[in-house]
């Protein structure tokens, strides 16, 4: 199982998203994303998730030098969401150095399209499905589909998609209490690796995440828990070598 540490941009700057997904009143955390990256990689992270956030709003990518940046800091893979909405800007990313994009609003509002890159660059896309009472819901969390998450994740299991990452919105970014069992359900029903994000603030959470890695539970994405220290990253770390 991977930790994936996540670094919001916004401004480019480091920020915290809050549950709500009001970009406006994200919290700000440090002016350097490229030291905050170069700080995880020395910590021994596997791999790093960066969203932009101003990109995720705007529909276009917005925190380019930000990213490019991050990319020159560290060695270790990157993978990225926000204002990813078509195949030229993803093949963009992936030629400037990003190992993995993530599709989040271009899943649904373009599924043809979104389908078509996850054939077109195997193994370097993954869909991020954001969940309210397992609908799918999107525009920076502003509304509610029709649509189960599982009706989702299953159309991009057919096209190949990299992995699933799964969060529930009333709880990323709230600290409040994973929701383990959405998470396992989905991973149960997917032949696709399965991350999780959202809700993530003790090592328990993550102790419980790993006994499903079986299941299909490949990942774990550390957000605020992690940045207010909250979690250890070596105590987090060293559960993942652990028995």
């Amino acid at each position: 199982m991977i930790l994936y540490p996540s670094i919001h941009l916004k401004d480019g700057a480091v920020a915290r998203l809050t549950r709500g997904g009001d970009v406006e009143d994200a919290g700000m955390l440090s002016g350097e994303p490229s030291a905050r990256a170069a700080q995880f990689a020395a910590q021994k992270f596997s791999w790093l998730h960066v969203v932009d956030l101003d990109g995720a709003f705007e529909g276009k990518p917005v925190n380019t030098a930000a990213v490019e940046a991050i990319l020159k800091s560290v060695a270790i893979p990157v993978q990225l969401s926000g204002g990813i909405r078509n195949l030229q800007t993803i093949e963009e990313w992936l030629m400037k150095g990003i190992k993995r994009v993530v599709l989040t609003t271009m899943a649904v509002e373009k599924p043809e399209l979104a389908r078509e890159a996850c054939r077109k660059f195997p193994d370097a896309v993954a869909v991020k499905i954001d969940a309210h009472a397992g609908q799918v819901a999107l525009t920076g969390w502003l509304k509610t589909l029709p649509m189960r998450v599982l009706d989702l994740a299953l159309k991009f299991e057919e096209s190949g998609a990299a992995a699933i990452i799964y969060a529930d919105i009333n709880r990323d970014g709230a600290l409040a209490e994973i929701n383990h069992e959405a998470v396992l359900d989905l991973a149960f029903a997917l032949t696709t690796p399965v991350i999780a994000a959202g809700g993530i603030n003790s090592l328990k959470d993550i102790e419980t995440l790993k006994s499903s890695s079986k299941a299909g539970v490949a990942g774990i994405i550390l957000g605020r828990a992690l940045s207010s220290g909250k979690i250890k990253a070596e105590e987090a770390l060293k559960l993942m070598v652990g028995g």
